[in-house]
């Protein structure tokens, strides 16, 4: 007899600036998703909170419902908990990238409502999310990084900002402590780019974050797993501007993307410990997505951040290094569900649910 059809319920779309992102990704998971393996459902978030469920039989056999390759927030209005109890056997796959989706929010949810799902937990998430906590604890595990600082958007006075760039030897780049792909990321060669650029993060989060500028080359390793993650293959990333920002990674589609990356051996192994250590130090789970800077004539391999929730289609690094490391889409994806449900169940044991 066949197994039983596993219902995978999809969360997408979100208040965050990265809804757009997060709506393609959701379009791509769901056509790899197996239809003899699984019921997909998709339940949209609109930009303003509503969570919006689209009957169940739209997403039977992989043919949602998308506009030029995103998933359409569409369908009647829901209370979170309720559509989330409907599917009490689901597995759960949040793809809602950057605040109230990847920051643990929504995982705080789930786990009250005891539902397995895919990545990190509350912990992980919230930490990955915030890059100025990651930071120290990138620190405390030993892990090589740029020099970086986070100030409140209070602590940000002319004065404070000009005494940072005049104890800096070079350029500085300033990000929202809480945000990803690249939204609200300036770089600043001025003291008046600087507080332009905190202006502009501030946009996003109250919390800044600035760090030297790292010359060198933009080195990702995909990690997966729960208790004993592996690394894949490192990929590289070449911007068609001065940094790898949003609209290379999303509008232009300018930038060259070299999977695996042109390593040696010795420094491909040593960026796949680090990427498995910097996943060990924040307790992430499920997936993730680990960047470095490569200074070859300097410091060798610096952290970057991690993304608990990474881009997720094709074409996206993430599992573009999977598939380079022998692990296809759709298989992924499998995997990333037993993993989800490998954990609850550990989970399970230790709450006595």
């Amino acid at each position: 007899m066949n197994a039983p059809r596993q219902t995978l319920v999809v969360l997408f779309g979100g208040q965050s600036a990265e809804h757009d992102v997060s709506r393609v990704t959701a379009s791509h998971v769901i056509r790899a998703a197996d239809p003899s393996r699984y019921d997909v459902v998709a339940v949209g978030i609109d930009r303003d909170g509503t969570w919006r469920a689209s009957p169940a039989h739209e997403w039977r056999g992989n043919s949602p419902r998308d506009t030029g390759g995103s998933l359409a927030v569409t369908g009647d209005a829901v209370e979170p908990s309720a559509v989330l109890r409907r599917h009490s056997g689901a597995v759960i796959v949040p793809l809602l990238h950057g605040p109230l989706g990847e920051d643990g929010t929504v995982q705080g949810m789930l786990e009250l409502l005891g539902l397995p799902y895919v990545g990190s937990g509350v912990l992980a998430s919230a930490v990955a999310m915030d890059k100025g906590v990651a930071k120290r604890l990138f620190a405390e595990a030993g892990l090589p990084q740029a020099g970086s600082v986070t100030m409140h958007y209070d602590e940000c006075s002319p004065r404070n900002l000009l005494m940072l760039w005049n104890d800096s030897a070079t350029d500085l780049f300033v990000k929202p402590a809480n945000m990803g792909s690249s939204v609200g990321v300036s770089r600043a060669s001025s003291p008046e780019e600087l507080a332009a650029a905190v202006d502009a993060a501030a946009r996003y989060d109250n919390w800044i974050v600035i760090e030297e500028a790292v010359h060198g080359r933009e080195i990702e390793v995909a990690v997966l797993g729960n208790r004993e993650p592996r690394a894949s293959l490192p990929g590289e990333i070449t911007p068609s501007k001065d940094f790898y920002d949003y609209e290379d990674k999303y509008v232009d589609d300018a930038a060259t993307l070299t999977v695996p990356a042109r390593l040696t051996a010795e420094q491909t192994e040593e960026v796949r410990r680090l990427a498995v250590r910097a996943y060990r130090a924040l307790r992430c789970e499920g997936m993730a997505r680990v960047d470095f800077f490569l200074e070859e004539d300097g410091r060798g391999f610096l952290i970057n951040e991690i993304n608990t929730i990474p881009g997720f289609t094709p074409i996206s690094m993430y599992p573009k290094m999977w598939e380079a490391s022998g692990l296809a889409y759709p298989a992924l994806i499998d995997e990333l569900v037993r993993l989800a449900l490998e954990r609850h169940s550990a989970r399970r044991r230790t709450t006595d649910r």
